[in-house]
């Protein structure tokens, strides 16, 4: 580890290390201490081998402190804008956000055992998973930890109407208190009876998705700092995907060295499986499958990679299988799909409409090819607001918007012929600045090399 980075991480550490928010978490324990404070893993830092990789790319890390106060500053300014008195968060996406704690990501996502509360002043409680509450040791933005009273069947059984009780009472407790008569909640997405709970209490539910989205749009200076390294990671563990692909292995077993990767270089999941070769790259979505890839094949996938700092890297790549020459089709199609990329990746400059996106970027024949689903989409820690629908699509789901710098999309591209064939996926990685558009992510997408 060099100098710079040992240091950059030891200071950040430092920072919040002896703070009065991380002393008081938990039953004052060594053990407790410790596991809020030294032994986090988050605190840990990335480690090997990101950061020799990041420091030979040149690049900073981000500073989480600074990163997080930008976040919550961003989430109360966008409570006060809807007028809502607090937020509610289960989604463990909303609670990375507002918090940067993290605890069985997937697993929470099913089993409401751990959520959030932000008030539009400013006060953030963590309830979080039993005997967990070390495991937010690490943030200076949170105020408060309680024990999660969950309300999942899986945890509560024939009880779940009883403790979802205990579970309101809670809450309307915590609005009474902190929303200074402001009744309205804003909340992502509640588990069991909560909705009718909440209303019976008096409290207005609001739709805390539109919050989350708005607030998240917008990327701060150390989160693009965040992005970038945890594309970089991804970046190298493609390279290893690429240099370990040969005839015969199967779609799952080219697969899993991304996974490898991301897991070796502070990454948390891959979201999806989408990887495919042959005749299953058309028509695009077919999952990682048991298939053995042959010689002169086309193998495609889309990396959807929850990376390093919860940062999503989420571009895809089609490579040329084994030593064969590509075949005229398959180079045809790549042009194309090639040529999407370079034409819309132009479109992404501030002020653009979101309809003006949808119906000036370059789609090939509708009547010849497949497409993907969307033209771009925004991304962040995942797939983010905005979803830029096809043409075909837009007086049915399009809504207008407009660009902004710091806002961060992804340019899609897929080309697979009606009558059959191969497929090709492509997809870039761009951030929107005062100047234009500046593509992060940096391997070559083409066929072969």
């Amino acid at each position: 580890m060099s100098k710079r980075i040992a240091s950059n991480l030891r200071s950040a550490l430092e920072r919040h290390a002896g703070s009065q928010e991380v002393q008081r978490i938990g039953d004052g324990t060594p053990e407790f201490i410790r596991a809020a404070n030294e032994g986090h893993h988050l605190n840990i830092g990335p480690g090997e081998p990101c950061l020799s990789e990041w420091e030979d790319a040149g690049l900073s890390l981000p500073d989480l402190p600074v990163m997080r106060q930008y976040r919550l500053d961003r989430l109360v300014a966008k409570l006060q804008e809807f007028d809502y008195g607090g937020i509610l968060l289960f989604d463990p996406l909303n609670v990375r956000y507002a918090t940067d704690t993290t605890n069985m990501q997937l697993w929470v996502m099913h089993n409401g055992a751990r959520y959030a509360y932000v008030s539009a002043d400013g006060h953030v409680i963590v309830w979080d998973y039993t005997n967990t509450e070390f495991l937010n040791g690490h943030s200076h933005v949170i105020d408060e930890v309680r024990p999660a009273v969950a309300v999942s069947y899986f945890l509560s059984g024939s009880r779940y109407q009883e403790i979802a009780g205990r579970w309101a009472d809670e809450i309307a407790s915590v609005v009474r208190q902190h929303q200074r008569g402001n009744s309205r909640l804003a909340v992502d997405v509640l588990h069991g009876p909560g909705h009718q709970l909440l209303a019976r209490l008096g409290i207005e539910v609001g739709f805390g998705y539109e919050v989350m989205e708005e607030a998240r749009r917008i990327k701060g200076t150390d989160e693009i700092k965040a992005m970038r390294c945890a594309i970089h990671a991804c970046e190298m563990s493609m390279e290893e995907l690429k240099q370990a692909v040969r005839p015969g292995m199967t779609e799952r077993e080219v697969w899993s060295v991304l996974h490898a990767g991301n897991i070796r270089r502070a990454g948390e999941w891959i979201e999806t499986q989408l990887l495919a070769s042959g005749p299953r790259t058309n028509p695009w979505m077919q999952e990682a499958s048991s298939r053995s890839i042959e010689q002169g094949e086309l193998l495609a996938y889309d990396t959807d990679l929850v990376g390093a700092y919860g940062m999503m890297c989420d571009v895809s790549r089609t490579l040329l299988v084994g030593d064969k020459r590509p075949s005229p089709e398959q180079v045809n199609l790549h042009a194309i799909a090639s040529d999407v990329l370079a034409a819309n990746f132009d479109l992404l400059v501030p002020g653009q409409s979101f309809g003006d996106l949808t119906h000036h970027a370059m789609l090939p024949d509708p009547d010849t090819y497949r497409h993907y689903s969307c033209l771009f989409h925004g991304v962040g820690q995942c797939d983010e607001f905005p979803d830029i629908v096809m043409p075909a699509s837009w007086n049915d789901f399009g809504y207008d918007g407009t660009l902004e710098a710091g806002m961060v999309l992804t340019v899609e591209s897929f080309v697979g012929r009606r009558d059959g064939g191969e497929g090709v996926k492509l997809e870039i990685q761009v951030l929107i600045t005062e100047n234009g558009p500046e593509r992060l992510d940096f391997s070559p997408l083409e066929l072969t090399g």
